[in-house]
């Protein structure tokens, strides 16, 4: 089962400075229709304007994934952590049992453009951590690149960050024509977002800021009908 939802239909905020779209309920937005895909509780595509950004806030019991596509994003937390999100980096808070953080813009004129997901954990009352690494065009370029996985997946990615989930997150950059293939075992539930480009999946057609939500395909070929950029979830 793949059901598509365009980029159109999502539900978009405007602000003077953020420009989101939320692809599950969030904030001032209630669907109990479109609560979450398996473990992914949110996906938020974030543009933030030049200066802007979330002041200090509390998680709790959830696992965080930036991804930064333009721009610099500047992260800082109440147990010391600080450091500045990059084009191709991902960013992994894991909120456990409770973190204090806020994210802005590094850059005063320059807007930054990422995608946020909340994971939900397995377990409750961990440990807050907090870690990022970059990855770059080259080695996401023709393949789906794993960038954060399970926590107890026992080294099969060491490149990857970890998170408490059965899940696992990949990005890819595809040139005009190339195909990539993931296989998925019964039951599992997966969620591609195209960030650029065009693609079809098994297929069926997806442009810029088209979702596909998964269930139940033992494969999935990814083609790409343009240059394209995505990010593939594979969930329990």
């Amino acid at each position: 089962m793949i059901s598509i939802i365009k980029s159109d239909q999502r539900y978009h905020s405007e602000m003077d400075w953020l420009s989101t779209y939320w692809h599950f309920s969030f904030s001032d937005y209630y669907d109990p229709k479109n609560m979450h895909w398996s473990a992914l509780r949110v996906f938020n595509d974030d543009v933030v304007a030049g200066g802007g950004g979330f002041p200090m806030h509390p998680h709790r019991d959830m696992e965080i994934v930036t991804y930064v596509i333009d721009g610099e994003l500047e992260h800082r937390d109440h147990l010391g952590h600080r450091g500045v999100v990059r084009p191709g980096e991902v960013q992994v808070m894991s909120a456990g049992k409770g973190i204090m953080h806020s994210e802005f813009n590094h850059s005063q004129e320059t807007p930054v453009h990422l995608l946020q997901l909340w994971i939900l954990p397995r377990d409750k009352n961990l440990t807050p951590r907090w870690e990022q690494k970059q990855f770059t065009h080259d080695e996401r370029r023709g393949r789906l690149l794993p960038v954060v996985t399970d926590v107890k997946a026992n080294g099969s990615r060491p490149e990857a960050l970890q998170i408490d989930q059965d899940a696992t997150i990949y990005v890819s950059d595809l040139d005009a024509g190339q195909e990539v293939v993931h296989a998925s075992a019964a039951g599992r539930h997966a969620y591609l977002f195209v960030i650029g480009g065009k693609v079809t999946v098994n297929g069926q057609e997806l442009g810029k800021g088209d979702q596909a939500r998964i269930k139940d395909e033992a494969k999935l070929a990814i083609k790409a009908e343009q240059d394209a950029h995505l990010m593939l979830l594979d969930l329990p």
